[in-house]
């Protein structure tokens, strides 16, 4: 497995170490790449379908596109019912994953939930299932080598590593393999009792995990004027960050921490196209 980076970045006066796991490639990078370690690792002889489900903003879905386009697999991936816009879109994530040769399959609303619980029951020989966001105790080994590559960085003097969350998977498995450093985190998807509830499926949460949590209510995938104005604040700094997540863990670790932190980066700048020009529209920018 490829090792990142560490970059120095200066936000706000304030200086911050980042974790480059978005240079690893275009659309197979940041924690999706480490999630995906133990499939990355297998001979591409071992399976011939992957099947995923999710959002078609999800970076977990470019990054496994990539990984089946490089395997030769079959990969399917099911989503509730999407508009005409979303399907002639001609930049994003999900345009890009169907370029790389993802069959996409809608449910309908009302059968979704019922359709991807039987998908574990009904996997075959050469089929592998991965949860949405790679939420999978398959996840720990790459998150492991991550953990192994921060502790040999601890000569830049961090006391806390950040990363912001979906599932918790990453801050889950990273807090597990690094009892020595606090780890922070934030919900971006849904509010703190959600990701405790996903992180419990996984594991009981050790004491160094932080979640911190915003006063105030955003919805996953939607412009705010305050996240653009900070991706603009990251990008003019020299890094450019995902639109979906990281805004809002840079909000609350400048609001919330005094810490010396390494962020790490995880990826998903590929879908920044298509959320600019959300913000756009919304005449945000």
């Amino acid at each position: 497995m490829k090792s990142s980076i560490v970059s120095k970045f200066t936000l706000e006066g304030r200086e911050f170490f980042v974790k480059r796991d978005d240079l690893f490639h275009p659309y197979l990078a940041g924690n999706k790449y480490r999630k995906l370690h133990t499939l990355l690792q297998i001979p591409k002889q071992n399976f011939n379908k992957i099947i995923s489900y999710g959002g078609t903003q999800s970076n977990a879905m470019l990054a496994i596109a990539q990984m089946c386009k490089q395997n030769e697999w079959e990969f399917i991936y099911y989503t509730k019912p999407i508009s005409k816009m979303m399907k002639e879109q001609k930049i994003g994530n999900f345009f890009i994953a169907l370029k790389l040769g993802m069959k996409h399959v809608e449910i309908e609303h009302e059968l979704y939930r019922e359709f991807i619980s039987s998908l574990s029951l009904n996997e075959e020989k050469g089929v592998k299932l991965v949860h949405q966001g790679g939420a999978d105790q398959s996840a720990r080994e790459g998150l492991e080598v991550l953990a192994k590559e921060i502790r040999d960085k601890k000569s830049l003097g961090f006391s806390a590593v950040a990363t912001p969350s979906g599932t918790g998977t990453t801050a889950l498995f990273l807090a597990l393999n690094l009892p020595e450093y606090t780890v922070y985190t934030t919900p971006c998807v849904g509010d703190v009792n959600y990701l405790r509830e996903q992180m419990l499926s996984l594991h009981e949460i050790p004491s160094n995990l932080v979640i911190l949590e915003s006063k105030k209510k955003y919805h996953f995938a939607k412009p705010y004027k305050e996240f653009i104005e900070l991706y603009d604040k990251t990008k003019t700094a020299g890094i450019e960050f995902d639109l979906l997540y990281a805004p809002l863990m840079w909000q609350t670790l400048l609001k919330e921490t005094n810490d010396k932190v390494l962020y790490i980066h995880s990826g998903g700048v590929s879908g920044n196209e298509s959320m600019l020009e959300r913000y756009k529209q919304k005449k945000l920018r």
